[in-house]
């Protein structure tokens, strides 16, 4: 029965601007009611008083500094630009907690010194523990405010830069000496105070928000509700760009993939880009990851606008949208893949504030506009009273859709005005016509794999697979239906070992966050995929539209000769994914690490296109298992700082149905041609297998990539995300058993030790020595021989010994277990 008591909700956001930048204690006040209003969006301890975290982000009160250096009898040029940096100390007592705290500031000036910053002086934040909880006092830092200037000559740009390139170097020592420090925000503009306490606590904790004196000309807040990460003062928002309402669903995957830029960032923010990395602090939840990646692309010199369109961009592909708009994101679709989930956003440059919404738009934002100038954006209607304001127009954001509070070019700027201004920044267009190359993925092949009986014996297909998997997909177009639950063992205590995909299960979308509906929502949906090697992030130009654009993610044959005949800048180079079957078990690891240093060595030699392919296995050489195979290239370039040089494709014989498929690309894949089930298909309607619709190989095939194709949309869909690209190398899964436990990758040592690796090599070892098949248990299809599923798992049903040659294939289904 439905009660209200176990209903959540999200974080509670919005800002609070004047149209022409005009700084008023108002402003502040609002900001504060307003947070006081959304105090219900968070939640509390057990001590009803310590929160999830609340906060503002302001513009930084020059008068009202002055006023306190001046008191302080600091001196400073009065023309000399103000910057302050809000650092989080150590509250360790006694004469170890000084000491960290002095060292902390000592490497703090050191920082500033090496980009040419002056540390004036520093500001103890005055606070009032009394206003807070036992849990968040007892876990609050000590918190003060450096005081920083910048020559006159310096533009307030690259102030905002060498601010960035500072807090940088000193997280970086402040990591190297074992230190507790949070720098919170350092800028010119803008200035935070946040909190581990509910919204209505944050004025009595911070009595600068109750300084008359303290004026902004906008203000954001933040109420936090903590839905996958635990409370900390550092978690608390505003960040020092954006707060965030909701949850990243691709955030492994776009964790990854910028590490895998980093190296080659791009633009001059620093002649050594080592200092920018790491550019995702992983220690921090999904919205200060989001808030990391819009400040290098800001700092790199973009607009705010343009980042954030960059990150959470609208759901362009499946709309009527101005074409300049969507050259706009099809040209940045090429730099960056979507930071996809639910998202309510509100952003500032300290110049700028603005609100976005996430491309399904599954987070409200309501806005004010009222006829003094005051403008309001909030997570609900009536958080700012703007009573008293003269007449208001009211509004909400859709989805994807942004405003923006500019007073630098007349106020309040909308959605289509602010999309039509980035738009016609660069002949976006053009680039695209002159660079990206648009490739088919082929037709269906209508020839007749010679190999095709061992093949399906050598990877393991079954009856049951045939009869209840592929023959529905290649008829119906589209995944059987099952019933649900699943009573068979777990993978780990099966035997003999399943392939390795049934190890990994798929994550799904839960408390606040909403799953698709993959059919009715389809218009915010893409499969579109990208190969070659990406421009620099930071890099524009018509060089960042140089990629291949592939419409599906699924090849076949003849778009994977298509792919392999691109000449530079595409040039492909194939990876053999096998290993010689005399090696045993024990040459499954030696194997991947060759398939690694491979890679490696290819994409040094300029190879954009890595094709990992099985194609060689035969009599005497056993496939390396494909996800294995494709984990083990994509970490390993990973560590090489070559992952986001490359592209890799997979061209296998073992992936047949939507779960391999998803495996695949959730562990970083970018194409895929499942050569055998496209044969096999082709098999069974040349067999007359198939009744229905596609009773010919070319539409049953056609039927069973649409099969795949709907069900990866559906395996997406539950999760939240929208995209493809967003969902490639994020990783989303549960790993079932203790070897696989905390395991980052197929590529990590712990699945190499694990009898896991999904086929069985044979051994003449009598313990290792396998029952013949019961009679009549074997079934008969089309290119099945002595297989049969037992308990949910495939076995191959023939004896380990004495088998040699291309009949020893039929046994590749998992590792002995002595030969680990």
């Amino acid at each position: 029965m439905y009660d209200s008591r176990f209903e959540h909700d999200a974080c509670g956001i919005g800002f609070v601007a004047d149209a022409g930048g005009r700084a008023s204690r108002g402003i502040v006040d609002a900001a504060l009611a307003a947070l006081h209003r959304v105090r219900h969006r968070g939640a509390v301890a057990a001590d009803h008083r310590s929160g999830d975290g609340a906060g503002l982000l302001l513009a930084i009160p020059d008068a009202f500094l002055r006023d306190w250096m001046q008191r302080a009898a600091i001196h400073v040029e009065s023309p000399a630009r103000l910057g302050v940096a809000v650092v989080f100390l150590s509250n360790a007592p006694g004469p170890d907690g000084h000491q960290q705290r002095r060292l902390t500031r000592r490497l703090f000036a050191e920082a500033c010194g090496a980009e040419q910053l002056d540390l004036i002086d520093w500001r103890p934040v005055p606070v009032d523990p009394d206003a807070l909880g036992d849990l968040a006092r007892s876990t609050a830092p000590q918190i003060e405010q450096a005081i920083i200037t910048a020559g006159d000559s310096v533009s307030t740009a690259d102030a905002e830069a060498r601010c960035y390139r500072a807090r940088k170097r000193v997280e970086r020592a402040i990591r190297a000496a074992g230190l507790q420090a949070y720098v919170a925000s350092m800028s010119f503009r803008t200035m935070t105070y946040k909190a581990m306490c509910a919204a209505d606590q944050l004025a009595a904790f911070y009595p600068d928000l109750r300084d008359p004196r303290f004026v902004a000309p906008f203000a954001i807040f933040h109420q936090r509700y903590s839905t996958n990460t635990a409370p900390s003062w550092e978690r608390a928002q505003p960040f020092r760009m954006l707060c965030h309402n909701g949850e990243i669903n691709t955030i492994q995957g776009n964790v990854n993939r910028m590490r895998a830029r980093e190296g080659r960032l791009g633009a001059g923010l620093s002649d050594d880009e080592a200092l920018l990395v790491p550019v995702i602090d992983d220690r921090g939840s999904d919205s200060a990851m989001l808030d990391n990646a819009l400040e290098l692309l800001v700092r790199g010199g973009r607009d705010i606008r343009q980042g954030l369109a960059m990150l959470v961009p609208e759901a362009w592909e499946g709309f009527d949208v101005d074409p300049a708009v969507r050259d706009f994101y099809r040209y940045h679709a090429c730099l960056m893949e979507p930071w996809d989930g639910p998202a309510g956003l509100v952003f500032t440059d300290g110049t700028r504030v603005g609100a976005a919404l996430d491309r399904n738009g599954l987070r409200p934002l309501r806005y004010a506009v009222c006829e003094d100038g005051l403008i309001a954006c909030a997570s609900e209607a009536g958080a700012v009273d703007v009573n008293g304001h003269g007449r208001v127009r009211r509004g909400k954001l859709g989805p994807g859709e942004m405003l923006c509070v500019d007073p630098e070019h007349g106020g309040l700027e909308e959605n289509d005005a602010i999309k039509t201004r980035l738009a016609a920044q660069e002949p976006y267009g053009r680039w695209l016509e002159d660079e990206l190359q648009s490739l088919d993925t082929g037709e269906p092949d209508e020839t007749v794999m010679p190999d095709l009986v061992a093949r399906q014996a050598a990877f393991g297909y079954t009856k049951e697979e045939f009869t209840y998997v592929l023959r529905p997909m290649a008829t119906q177009g589209k995944e059987p239906i099952f019933s649900m639950g699943d009573d068979t063992a777990l993978s780990v205590l099966a035997q003999p070992p399943r392939l390795l995909y049934s190890y990994f299960k798929q994550r799904f979308a839960q408390v606040t966050n909403p799953p698709i509906d993959h059919l009715r929502e389809r218009l915010v949906m893409s499969l579109r995929s990208y190969l070659g090697a990406p421009a620099p992030l930071l890099s524009g130009g018509r060089e960042a539209a140089r990629l291949v654009q592939l419409d599906s993610f699924l090849l076949y044959p003849s778009g994977l000769e298509a792919v392999r005949t691109l000449g530079n800048p595409f040039a492909s180079s194939d990876l053999n994914a096998t290993f010689p079957v005399a090696e045993g078990a024990c040459g499954l690891r030696a194997a991947c690490e060759r398939l690694a240093e491979d890679a490696e060595r290819a994409a040094r030699l300029g190879a954009s296109i890595l094709i990992i392919s099985d194609r060689r296995a035969g009599p005497e050489r056993a496939p390396i298992p494909a996800l294995l195979a494709v984990g083990s290239v994509h970490h390993h370039l990973m560590r090489q700082g070559l992952r986001g040089q490359t592209s890799l494709l997979v061209e296998t014989d073992e992936a047949r149905e939507v779960h391999h498929i998803v495996c695949l690309l959730g562990y970083g894949a970018q194409a895929i041609c499942p050569r055998l089930g496209m044969a096999s298909i082709r098999a069974l309607a040349s067999a007359g297998h198939l009744k229905g619709e596609a009773t010919d190989g070319r539409g049953a095939q056609e039927h069973y990539v649409k099969a795949l194709e709907d069900g990866t949309l559906k395996v997406l869909a539950k999760m939240g995300i929208s995209t493809l690209d967003g969902y490639q190398g994020a990783q989303i899964f549960e790993i079932r058993g203790r070897v696989c436990r905390g395991v980052a990758g197929p590529g990590e040592p712990g699945l190499l030790q694990a009898p896991q690796a999904g086929h069985r090599i044979p051994c003449d070892e009598p313990r290792c020595r396998r029952r013949p098949p019961r009679r009549g248990a074997s079934g008969t299809g089309p290119g099945v021989s002595g297989a049969e599923r037992d308990g949910g798992g495939a076995r191959a049903a023939t004896r380990c010994d004495g088998a040699t040659g291309w009949q020893r294939l039929r046994l590749l289904r998992a590792l002995c277990p002595h030969r680990q």
